[in-house]
């Protein structure tokens, strides 16, 4: 196991900064970890990031491979995440990125183990979750960064033998000679001190009596050097957490997906099921019935005056749209952002991918109308995934076309601009402003002739009933009015109208059938 080595404390000298001494990363100065980083795992969250974010972890955190690491009485979900680790091996304060790499001695394995019971009240530091005894093995060897390149290591991370994690540092966002150059913007970067790097997709929950191994390497390097394998047990601790000291530990299933890396695999309900179950078919109906204009007043009543996605008309005269929110976000045009976003299998192409039946595509594009936020072939897509339409506060490329595909869209108009003229395609079921209108994934959209409306799932059912009920009151009042009655007292209804109202409605009831 190698572990010792000697820093140049003047970064003069490279080869003497690499003779074995005293030194050893079993206890380095600092250890700083990245939060998302590989391209695979910011596509699991649904979240990319603009620029690296960090945290850090207390040396005493750090393991050796052949040792255990304690899943805490009282929690479930301990997760391994297999990184590449690197070792500083001269101190770096301010450097460019072009020599950032140099400052790196060494690089290994390691396991950025985390608990997500205790992720609630770190608010991201992850201090308590990340920060347990034995929560960073590092090792068993260290791989000399002289001989390798950055842009060509490999991860690997295995669990009871079966392999979990397979990526390389070409599926980063952000290279690692640039991680180096940044932090080293904020506070020197001393000999010995150790950067986690980011795990990709695939890190998931591990039970005690689960043996994890993590390797890096280095496959087209000379030699194919390689940290080999580290190697940590779980076992299960007896101690619970005293609640007289400190908060609990806490979960629920937005932790769960995140420790275990899906819904699906954490034994949740997929979320599409959730918005669908919020919208059942008889809600469904009710809300075709219901014409927008009785929905927002509704509404209003209730003290929602914010629910318009103003400045939008469907492409389809007439067309009706009730659906579930599935929502994609548009930034505003960057050169090296739409370098990094826009090309591939972008955050469009992944939410008209996934689009599921019954569901609305909601797209905030910042009432920008002057290119296209989606075209004929992104409408074939979600018409065969059985979406019930598209809003979008932008424009729309081969608006006839998408029209004749019977995809009920809502947009400022036609433009054929494409995409990247002024967006950058950012981020899918999160968050986002459409036309004024917050919209939150799962939100219930309805759109007819007289516009698009968000309404809260909590509120739809009862708002739902009483703009029926309001229509046919409506209609009463319409037939009054077309006998030749004046408006004044009898819209909306006085006293003596809501009587006659009333005995009306009374009649009908009782003339009705009864089975």
């Amino acid at each position: 196991m190698i572990y010792d080595f000697e820093y140049d404390a003047q970064g003069v000298d490279d080869s003497a900064r690499r003779r074995p001494v005293t030194a050893s990363i079993t206890r380095p100065g600092k250890i700083i970890a990245i939060h998302l980083s590989y391209a695979s795992r910011a596509d699991q969250r649904g979240r990319r990031p603009a620029t690296p974010s960090y945290f850090f972890k207390p040396a005493s955190s750090v393991g050796i491979s052949g040792g255990t690491v304690e899943r805490p009485a009282g929690t479930e979900l301990l997760a391994f995440e297999g990184e590449i680790a690197l070792v500083i091996g001269t101190a770096a304060r301010r450097v460019a990125l072009d020599d950032a790499w140099h400052h790196v001695g060494w690089v290994t394995a390691s396991n950025d183990l985390g608990l997500y019971d205790l992720r609630a009240n770190d608010k991201g530091s992850n201090v308590r979750s990340k920060g347990g005894d034995g929560y960073t093995p590092l090792g068993p060897e260290l791989i000399d960064a002289r001989s390798v390149d950055p842009a060509a290591l490999r991860v690997r991370a295995w669990v009871n033998g079966e392999l979990r994690q397979d990526d390389t540092t070409a599926g980063l966002i952000f290279p690692l000679a640039q991680l180096v150059a940044d932090l080293s913007q904020h506070f020197t970067l001393e000999p010995g001190d150790v950067i986690l790097t980011g795990t990709p997709a695939g890190s998931s929950v591990i039970v005690p009596g689960d043996v994890v191994e993590i390797e890096v390497d280095a496959p087209d390097a000379e030699g194919s050097p390689s940290s080999g394998r580290l190697v940590t047990t779980v076992t299960q601790g007896d101690v619970p957490f005293d609640a007289e000291i400190g908060s609990l530990p806490m979960v629920d299933d937005l932790q769960r997906a995140e420790a275990w890396g899906s819904r699906e695999e954490a034994g949740l309900p997929a979320v599409e099921t959730e918005a669908a179950h919020a919208l059942s078919p008889e809600l469904r109906a009710k809300l075709l019935e219901a014409p927008t204009a009785g929905l927002s007043a509704q509404l209003r009543k209730r003290g929602h005056h914010a629910c318009f996605i103003d400045g939008v008309a469907a492409n389809i005269p007439g067309s009706k749209i009730v659906g579930t929110a599935k929502t994609l976000r548009f930034v505003p045009f960057r050169e090296d952002l739409f370098t990094s976003h826009g090309g591939g299998y972008n955050a469009q192409k992944r939410a008209f991918d996934a689009v599921d039946e019954g569901e609305i595509i909601v797209i905030e594009a910042r009432g920008d109308a002057t290119t296209g936020t989606l075209g004929d072939i992104l409408a074939l897509r979600a018409r065969a995934r059985g979406a019930a339409g598209v809003v979008t506060d932008g424009g729309v490329r081969d608006f006839d076309a998408v029209a004749a595909i019977g995809l009920p869209v809502f947009s400022q108009g036609a433009h054929p601009s494409v995409l990247g003229r002024k967006h950058v395609p950012w981020a899918s079921d999160v968050t986002i402003s459409c036309g004024g209108a917050t919209v939150q994934p799962g939100d219930i959209i309805v759109g007819d002739s007289d516009g698009v409306i968000v309404i809260p799932p909590a509120l739809a059912e009862q708002v739902a009933d009483d703009t029926l009920a309001q229509e046919v009151e409506d209609a009463w009042i319409a037939e009054q009015v077309a006998a030749g009655h004046p408006v004044d007292g009898l819209f909306p209804l006085n006293a003596a109208w809501r009587e006659k109202y009333d005995a009306a409605t009374r009649t009908a009831s009782d003339s009705r059938p009864r089975s």
